[in-house]
């Protein structure tokens, strides 16, 4: 009979390293998966042993897309409106450990709309890496319906059908070093 591990949330102060870690997006796109990602970005994970929290930002017109047109249009008031809302934000109300898994539970804004969310993944255990830092892995990924986070905007295609689905598949990569 398998034993159930519980991975815990180290204490102290951890920030994203931009190089090893990736917020990215998924949506199906008239009959595929169009994929994309943001290249700038923050987060940090606070925890006192006790009780923990996960916060972070994502700067919009960091959004990378292999098409500069469509980079354009991402960042147009159709879809992200970068010039009115730079940031997408995160904030947690609850993070705990489960078993080896992790459960994130709280509030992202858009557009300066407030969604609910709670978001599941993995942590590893801290190792220390070959710069001699605490590092901490965190895998999350959710699916969010875009149209309520007032990402609406779509065309029906001439066969019928739309161009865009409203699920889009959201997934957070983070290595996260110890501050300190």
């Amino acid at each position: 009979m398998a034993t159930q591990t519980k991975t815990r949330i180290p204490a102290g102060t951890w920030r994203s390293d931009p190089t090893h870690s990736e917020v990215g997006f998924a949506i199906r796109h008239v009959v595929g998966t169009f994929r994309g990602s943001f290249g700038e970005f923050e987060v940090t994970l606070t925890s006192d042993g006790g009780g923990a929290r996960i916060s972070g930002s994502v700067r919009v017109d960091s959004v990378r897309v292999d098409d500069e047109q469509l980079h354009g249009h991402l960042l147009s008031p159709d879809f992200f409106d970068a010039e009115r809302h730079p940031r997408i934000v995160f904030e947690s109300s609850a993070v705990r450990s489960e078993g080896d898994g992790i459960t994130v539970v709280g509030e992202l804004t858009l557009k300066d709309t407030r969604k609910g969310i709670e978001v599941h993944g993995e942590i590893t255990e801290p190792l220390v890496g070959p710069d001699g830092k605490r590092r901490v892995g965190i895998d999350l990924s959710d699916t969010l319906d875009r149209t309520e986070l007032g990402l609406d905007w779509n065309t029906e295609l001439p066969q019928g059908g739309m161009l865009l689905g409203d699920e889009v598949a959201v997934e957070v990569h983070l290595e996260l070093v110890e501050e300190g």
